[in-house]
């Protein structure tokens, strides 16, 4: 199939000139609209006006201008049916060869912080995906571009052969449908995060981003895609700066990572061990946090993926160049911290420069077999004025801190979680046990191994969920914890509660479970 005649109207318009001025010097006829049309005139490719073929102007801002039979028509009679082609012929309409269009931004708008609903409406493309599909759905004798990556093929397979291969039309057929198909999911969703409910329709694309070296094991194949639709994604605005290519093991661990750090604004260091925290700390500054993390579990922080809230300056980096750690994310880096991170070879350095908040009506899901799980995000964190304090003593302001602090640990923890902490910082974790008290016991456990037999002397405890017995409650007290933090709400309160009443401990309510699969 040779192309004659092409219409482009594009909104991304790198590559596009040479494209056109490429078609051009093949015999071609431009036909293109607005700004397309100027760029090309102003670079001296010879292009045919829309309104010119059309009869009629572009007209209410834009939204109307390739809607027109003397273009669709173009476009969608098929050159195998003699018929077609005596009715565009008896309309005096032009058959087009090949259509290049891309489309609005709007994933791109849709996703910038603080964007205003009416821009983001009229970035709804109307007239670009009705090209598109209509180019498709007639790709024998049509060819549809979408993708500026195939401009140069194209142009060379022109040259080099003097038309298009079925294949070739098939392919870019494929790539259109894909195309269409990945922005009304996007606009779709974006319409459904304001929705009531559930949606009857759970709509999800996802887009390859990269191919990963294996999945969780060396015999799985495994890539990285993102969701349609998303205002940002795992690493979104995160440039690699050193080290190795990203494994599908690190990435999982960063997403938890990530999640986790998400929770602080004081100065925070997270360190993650296959998706569960093994160290978390608030601190005065990046090092103070650090060796507090550090602390809870050093054993376990080898080979872990760290992500901090703030840059890391010469004397973070100084700590985490005598840790073997798989990848470091953080806002920003000193010159001089990169220069001591980068000496390490396996290091992934990883620079976070997302600022944009997460959309609150995003849903989660989970895979299972044929089909998915879907919920809403656990986002929300309870306050303080919102909890019941649910025995005789209350907690001080120290515990209250460390409350607070323990509980959104503890939201990041497999179920079972059991989350000890003091002064801001995890001193033992127990999580994903089949029941509390073996959580209870590894967290107790884990503390004393590494910071001693008294390490949780005036501890607090944070528990994603109930106490079904007060088993785990004598456990902790035994250890030296001092204050409890759980959504309450079971037949197991009020053992719970009398352990504390007896023992002097203080127990809070929060009224919410966080269960993490």
């Amino acid at each position: 199939m040779n192309v004659r005649r092409a219409l482009i109207s594009v909104y991304d318009k790198e590559g596009v000139v040479d494209f056109a001025r490429g078609l051009s010097d093949l015999g071609a006829q431009i036909v293109s609209t607005g700004g397309t049309a100027r760029l090309l005139a102003e670079s001296d490719v010879p292009v045919t006006l829309v309104e010119d073929v059309t009869g009629f102007p572009e007209m209410l801002d834009g939204r109307v201008k390739t809607m027109h039979p003397r273009l669709m028509g173009g476009v969608l009679a098929n050159r195998e049916v003699p018929e077609h082609m005596q009715t565009i012929a008896e309309h005096d309409i032009d058959p087009i060869d090949l259509v290049c269009v891309s489309l609005y931004p709007f994933e791109q708008v849709a996703g910038k912080r603080g964007v205003d609903e009416a821009e983001v409406i009229e970035n709804i493309d109307i007239g670009g995906p009705s090209m598109i599909r209509a180019a498709a759905k007639n790709h024998s004798g049509v060819a549809v571009v979408t993708d500026k990556a195939d401009y140069e093929p194209l142009l060379a397979e022109l040259r080099d052969t003097g038309g298009l291969s079925p294949e070739t039309l098939r392919a870019l057929a494929a790539k259109a449908f894909r195309t269409t198909a990945h922005y009304d999911i996007a606009i779709a969703n974006w319409f459904l995060e304001a929705a009531e409910g559930l949606p009857d329709d759970y709509f999800a694309h996802y887009r390859k981003i990269m191919d990963l070296s294996y999945g969780e094991n060396p015999h799985q194949r495994a890539a990285y895609y993102t969701e349609s639709g998303r205002r940002h994604h795992l690493l979104s605005r995160v440039e690699q700066l050193h080290g190795k290519k990203l494994s599908f093991n690190n990435l999982y661990d960063l997403h938890a990572a990530r999640s986790l750090c998400a929770e602080f604004t004081l100065p925070c260091v997270v360190m993650i061990k296959h998706n569960n925290p093994c160290g978390c700390a608030l601190g005065d500054t990046l090092a103070h946090a650090y060796d507090k993390a550090l602390a809870c579990d050093p054993v376990s922080a080898f080979g872990s993926i760290i992500a901090v809230n703030r840059s890391v300056d010469a004397e973070t980096a100084e700590r985490l160049s005598k840790l073997f750690v798989e990848v470091i994310l953080a806002p920003g880096f000193d010159t001089d911290a990169l220069e001591i991170l980068q000496a390490k070879q396996d290091i992934r350095i990883l620079l976070n420069t997302e600022r944009r908040e997460l959309n609150p009506g995003e849903f989660d899901g989970k895979h299972v077999l044929g089909g998915i799980l879907v919920q809403d995000k656990d986002t929300d964190m309870e306050d303080r004025d919102g909890m019941t304090v649910a025995t005789s003593r209350h907690p001080d302001e120290n515990e209250w801190g460390d409350l607070l602090f323990a509980y959104r640990v503890a939201k990041h923890v497999k179920s079972n979680a059991i989350v000890f902490a003091r002064d801001l910082a995890t001193l033992g974790v127990g999580a994903g046990q089949m029941s509390r008290i073996d959580s209870t016991r590894i967290a107790v456990s884990k503390a004393e191994v590494n910071l001693g037999a008294d390490a949780l002397e005036g501890s607090v405890v944070g528990s994603d969920a109930f106490f079904p017995f007060p088993d785990s409650v004598e456990e902790a007290i035994d250890a030296g914890a001092t204050a409890f933090i759980q959504p309450g709400g079971s037949k197991g309160d009020e053992p719970a509660i009398e352990v504390c009443e007896r023992r002097g401990a203080a127990m809070v309510f929060s009224g919410r479970r966080h269960f993490l699969h």
